[in-house]
This record gives structure tokens, C-alpha cells and sequence, in this order.
């Protein structure tokens, strides 16, 4: 046995016989010329390579005659396994340059251009920006499998190696399961707390304070959520934003470039808005495919394109100029038809139009899902409004309290056109995110602490009887409280998009077109009555003549100012609410004050124990009556009771076909839903 394999020796003879069938090994520190010329020189002399067999000394092999032919063999296998490599390499860095960027390779001649060198320059410096955006996206090395086949044996071979490939887009969070069982058990605690708190104000204030402290939490686990995930998502939305820009500069230069090589196209508005079309969907069809010689057809086509375009003009001008009177009664036959056509079509066009606009200008939620997400928004200003009526008691000691308050009321057609133009259909439970999102950004308190130096007049005595008076310095502390509030109408055009900004003004302008939805007013058009004749009956209950004489007075007011912008509306609303509240207020009564009726108004009269169904019998002048006109079980309107002749009650209502009117119904009318009793001591 010897380096090369088995090999059988025979003495007698002075031979030696390689039988292996092992390849021989060849000895690669040599050249393959120096190698082959050992080889053969080994066959020709097998002892002149000064090695012999190792357990027969001088005896001379048999010559080998396949070994040259081995070596030659592996020595080209080794170099065609290197050269295919190299070549694997250099494919995947040559492809890995094409699809580095979507960069277009002007020639000498476009860049020489004066009229696309602007273009040129915009189109890399966009490339420029891209390329660094798409680098800026984070990386992460994979393991990769690359098999490789050697010619020479047909042996495949597999290689890892690690590749650089760009980290997806992260997705949305994933939802903790645990949450919502979590959510509904702390929901459960707060209402048996809320069960028992009105009994002990300790209670009370320790609740509103965890509730605080609970909500502060969540907002701040939310927004550091949210932070964090705008931080990951920054550098994939800046190279969206450059893979746009980069589009939209070359189908710049492709198209100026198709005006430069097509002249007669600059003539014809058309053929532009057709080219620039053209050269977009060519654009969009390259990119989608990929590459940059992708693109690099697609402009090659526009430009073909063009040139057919220019030729099509040019022969249809021909035409024209050769039979202008075939074309000019081809084109009145062609308005003839038009026009009849129209007129068979007229009717149903009008129908279809008007129904349509109908739809397109209404509110797509449900009537019931509209008002529980107004009650669910009148809920947070009531809220709030708590917590600015408890402020002495949640800050105690200080030696004065200075009120800027804003008015708490909103306009429920401008949230819910808000709403629908944003939401499109929604329930109480989609929209909650975004009323929290619009209450934030409509109500702003601020509560600041400031500390006056102050002098007051100090008189001491001393040992003898001698008095002095001097000032004393001391610190005198004041609570600031500020209340802002910000019509949804002026928050709309920077949370909505130009489209849904357009479709918010038209909801606004058609109320949906369910203006009483919201406790709106009454359509009624007649005239005020005349209450001439009429003789009241007094109940056994006080009234309040006095508020009835200034709602009297205001017979004859059309469009609810200055009843609405007393209230803090900046533009008209419906305001029969407004109109009542201001009433009340003219008498000292800051409560109740209310803008929506069955949101507000019912809730305030009920919770306060002041509450009358319809056939409550003992009604006083000064009294709030609501009705509902569609007996839905929702209050749509509200007026002040004049008092009754024992079989009408008679009222005056603002908000009444627009206007202020003296209004009279039978006391057993369905649409009556119930009394709001006013307590006057």
C-alpha cells in the first residue's frame, strides 16, 4: 500500500503493478505543467522519480498509464469549480447593482439638452434620495443555501452563506388577550363602586382620583406605543415617500423628453393630457416589473407611442381639412342624438339625481347609534363640567380661585357630520376612539398655581404700652382655571382629508337631513297665536310669571342669535335648547343649561327629581316642556310652558319653523313626552 493506492509487486520480475481504483492524488503545489511532466516522466521511468515501494526497494512499478490523464482531469475540474463560483459571484453583485435603484442612464446627448437638463438633475437628485432612504431601512443577515454543480463529475455541491435582506414592515401589535377579560373585570369594580360612593364623599373623591390616575396611565401607555411604533415605521414611510418622488420625476423627464423629440405635441392640450397619461401608466407598469431597464422600455414605448400620436393627429387634420363638410354634419347628427337621447332619458335622470342626492347628503348611520354616540359625547362634557364644579374641593387652601371658563357645549350635527364623513357608518363602540381623539382637541383645562406677595396691616404692643403698626409681607396663592373650547367645525380641516373636509360641509349644510334627530327645533311654519281670550287656570305648584313675560318678548326672533352664541356656539345651531336656557338664565338660574334635549335637558330634570310624564296634572308657567315628534321615544324639541285654560297648555318655544312663537296643543297631544318642573325657591 502506498500514497497512491494499492499496488501489487512482483519480484521475480522486477514489476510493480498499481491495481487501486482510488484517483490518484496529484501533487497541487506544483504546476500543471510541472505535475503532467512528472507523470509522464514517472511512466516512462517509474524509478527515476526517486520513490520506490516501500517494501521493495529498487524494483521498478508498471507503468501507470491513466494517471497523467486523472491529474489533468481533477486539475480542470478544480479550476472549473472556481471559475463557476467567481462567475456566481459576480452574477449576484451585478444583479444586486441592477435593483439597487430604479436610476435611469441619460446619454450625452439628453444630458447636453438644454430643456432636460432641469429635469435630469431633479429626476437624480430624487434617485439620490431614494437610494439613501431604501439603505437607511434596517437590515438582518439570513442563511442562505446556494447548490452548485461541477461539470467535470456532475456532482452537486451545497453552500451556506449569509445574505443581507431588509427587515419587513412591522405590523400592527398583537392584541394581548388577557386585555379585554382584564378591561371587563375593572369595569365591574368601578360600577360597584360607583353603587355606593354617593354615600361617603371620601369614597367619591378617592374613586375620581384612581379613575384620574387610571386614565393618565392608559394614555401615557398608549402614547409611548404609539412613539415608539412611528419610530420603527420611519424609515420604510421615507423610502415610500422617496420611491414616490422619484416616480413622479421621471415621468416628468420622460414626458418633457417625448415634447423635445415630438414638437407638434405642445400644440395640442389634448395630445399633452394623453402623453402625460400614458407615460404615467407605462411608468407604473415598469415599476411593478421592476429594474430599471424595465423602465427604461417603458419610455421607449412612450416614445414610440408618441410618434404614432403625432402621426394620428397629423392625418386626422388631413382629413378634416379635406372634407369639412362630411365632418360638420357628422358632428351635428351627433349632437341630434345626444339631445333627444337626453330628452327620453330626463325623468329618470331627474328621479335618479334627486335620490341620489338625497342619499349622498344623509346620515348612513343608524338613528339610534347616531344619538347614543351624542349622548356618549354629552357624557364626557358632563364629566368634565363635575370636575370643574368639584375644583375648591379637589384643591383646598388656597386663598382665591380665578375662572376662565369656555362655554361646554358643541353643535351634535357638527359631531356627527364629523363622524360620518370620517367613519363613514359607525356604532358607539367604533367610534369611541374618535371621540376621545376630538373631545381632547375640542376641551383644553389648564390649572396653574400663582403666589402673590401681599401686605397686610400687623398692630404690636410692647413692654411699654407703646403700639406699632407696620406692613407685613405674606404669600397670597390663587388657582388659575382655564377652560378653552374649540368648535368641531374649526378642528375639522386638520383632522379630515380635502374629500372628507367637503363631505363634513355638506352633512353640515343638510343636518344629514334629520334636523330633529338631536332634539332640533319644531318644522312647524304657522304663525305665532294670539293668546287673547285665554283664560289660565293656576295649579297648586308656583310658577314664574316673570320668566314667561322675557320669553314673550322674544316673539318674533328669527334664526336663534343671540340665544346660540350666548351659549358658546361660534355659528347657528339648532337652538330651541339654547333658547330656554337663556330664558332661565336671564332669571339668575345658571341650571339648568342644556343644548341637546334627550342628551341633557331630560337627564338634568330627572336626575334632579323634577320630572313630569305627559299627563303629569300640576304644570306652572315657567316649566319646560319637551315633545317628540316622531314618537320615537327621543326628545326632539323643548319650549317654556305659559301656563293651561284646563284642556290646551300654551307655550313659547324658540327654534319654531326658525323662529320664536307662541304655540298651543291639546294636553292630552301624543307627541308630549313629559314636563321639565322648574323649582323657583
Amino acid at each position: 500500500m502506498t500514497r497512491d493506492g494499492l499496488v501489487e509487486v512482483n519480484e521475480a520480475q522486477q514489476t510493480a503493478e498499481r491495481i487501486s481504483r482510488r484517483e490518484q492524488d496529484a501533487d497541487f503545489q506544483k504546476t500543471p505543467e510541472q505535475q503532467a511532466a512528472q507523470d509522464a516522466a514517472v511512466q516512462l521511468n517509474p524509478l527515476s522519480s526517486g520513490t520506490s515501494p516501500p517494501h521493495a526497494p529498487g524494483l521498478a512499478m508498471k507503468p501507470d498509464t491513466g494517471t497523467a490523464e486523472q491529474v489533468f482531469e481533477h486539475i480542470d475540474g478544480r479550476h472549473t469549480r472556481k471559475a463557476a463560483k467567481k462567475a456566481a459571484r459576480k452574477a449576484q453583485q451585478e444583479a444586486t447593482a441592477r435593483t439597487k435603484s430604479s436610476r435611469l442612464q441619460f446619454t450625452d446627448e439628453e444630458r447636453a439638452t438644454p430643456e432636460l437638463e432641469t429635469y435630469i438633475k431633479k429626476f437624480d437628485k430624487a434617485a439620490d434620495r431614494l437610494d439613501a432612504a431604501k439603505a437607511a431601512i434596517p437590515k438582518k443577515k439570513t442563511l442562505a443555501a446556494e447548490r452548485t454543480f461541477d461539470e467535470a463529475t456532475g456532482r452537486g455541491k451545497t453552500r451556506l452563506h449569509f445574505e443581507e435582506k431588509e427587515k419587513p414592515m412591522p405590523g400592527k401589535p398583537a392584541k394581548n388577550p388577557l386585555s379585554r377579560p382584564a378591561q371587563e373585570a375593572g369595569i365591574f369594580v368601578h360600577n360597584k363602586i360607583h353603587s355606593v360612593e354617593k354615600d361617603n364623599s371620601g369614597v367619591e373623591g378617592a374613586h375620581k382620583s384612581e379613575e384620574a390616575a387610571e386614565r393618565l396611565g392608559k394614555y401615557t401607555t398608549r402614547k409611548i406605543k404609539q412613539g415608539y411604533r412611528s419610530h420603527k415605521l420611519k424609515p420604510y414611510r421615507a423610502a415610500a415617500k422617496a420611491e414616490k418622488a422619484a416616480a413622479n420625476a421621471n415621468v416628468n423627464f420622460q414626458y418633457h423628453k417625448a415634447l423635445t423629440n415630438n414638437p407638434q405635441l405642445a400644440s395640442n392640450p389634448v395630445s399633452r393630457l394623453w402623453q402625460k397619461q400614458q407615460i404615467k401608466r407605462q411608468y407604473a407598469k415598469a415599476a411593478r416589473a421592476g429594474g430599471a431597464k424595465g423602465i427604461r422600455g417603458a419610455a421607449e414605448n412612450v416614445r414610440r407611442t408618441a410618434k404614432k400620436t403625432a402621426e394620428k393627429t397629423r392625418q386626422t387634420a388631413a382629413f378634416v381639412a379635406r372634407h369639412p363638410a362630411g365632418v360638420i354634419i357628422a358632428i351635428a347628427a351627433l349632437l341630434l342624438f345626444i339631445m333627444v337621447f337626453a330628452g327620453l332619458s330626463s325623468c329618470s335622470s331627474m328621479f335618479s339625481g334627486t335620490l341620489n342626492g338625497v342619499l349622498g347628503t344623509s346620515y348612513t348611520s343608524e338613528d339610534s347609534d347616531l344619538v347614543a354616540v351624542e349622548n356618549a359625547y354629552v357624557s364626557k362634557e358632563n364629566e368634565l363640567q363635575s370636575r370643574i364644579d368639584n375644583i375648591e374641593r379637589d384643591y383646598p387652601g388656597y386663598d382665591e380661585y380665578r375662572y376662565d371658563l369656555a362655554a361646554i357645549g358643541h353643535n351634535p350635527h357638527e359631531l356627527a357630520s364629523y363622524l360620518t364623513a370620517l367613519l363613514q357608518t359607525y356604532t358607539p363602540e367604533s367610534a369611541q376612539a374618535e371621540l376621545n381623539r376630538v373631545f381632547d382637541k375640542q376641551y383644553t383645562l389648564t390649572i396653574t398655581e400663582t403666589v402673590e406677595i401681599r401686605y397686610r396691616t400687623e398692630t404690636s404692643t410692647d413692654e411699654d404700652g407703646n403700639t406699632t403698626t407696620e406692613e407685613v409681607p405674606y404669600e397670597y396663592y390663587i388657582l388659575n382655571v382655564k377652560l378653552t373650547n374649540k368648535p368641531i367645525s374649526s378642528l375639522a380641516p386638520e383632522l379630515l382629508t380635502p374629500e372628507q373636509l367637503e363631505m363634513f360641509r355638506v352633512y353640515l349644510e343638510t343636518s344629514g337631513n334629520k334636523p330633529l334627530i338631536f332634539g332640533g327645533g319644531s318644522p312647524d311654519g304657522t304663525p305665532s297665536e294670539d293668546l287673547s281670550g285665554v283664560d289660565f287656570v293656576n295649579g297648586t305648584r308656583p310658577g314664574n310669571t316673570a320668566v314667561v313675560d322675557i320669553a314673550k318678548a322674544q316673539v318674533g326672533n328669527v334664526g336663534g342669535y343671540p340665544y346660540w352664541s350666548w351659549y358658546g356656539f361660534n355659528s347657528r345651531v339648532e337652538w330651541c335648547a339654547c333658547f330656554v336656557s337663556w330664558c332661565y338664565n336671564q332669571m339668575g338660574k345658571s341650571e339648568p343649561r342644556f343644548a341637546a334635549c334627550q342628551s341633557q335637558g331630560i337627564p338634568w330634570f330627572q336626575s334632579h327629581g323634577q320630572w313630569g310624564d305627559r299627563s303629569y296634572p300640576n304644570i306652572a308657567p315657567g316649566d319646560a316642556i319637551f315633545f317628540d315628534w316622531d314618537l320615537d321615544g327621543s326628545a326632539d324639541h323643548v319650549g317654556i310652558v305659559i301656563g293651561t285654560d284646563g284642556s290646551r297648555v300654551y307655550t313659547v318655544e324658540g327654534n319654531s319653523g326658525d323662529a320664536c312663537k307662541v304655540k298651543s296643543y291639546s294636553l292630552d297631544y301624543a307627541c308630549i313626552k313629559g314636563y321639565g318642573l322648574m323649582n323657583w325657591n
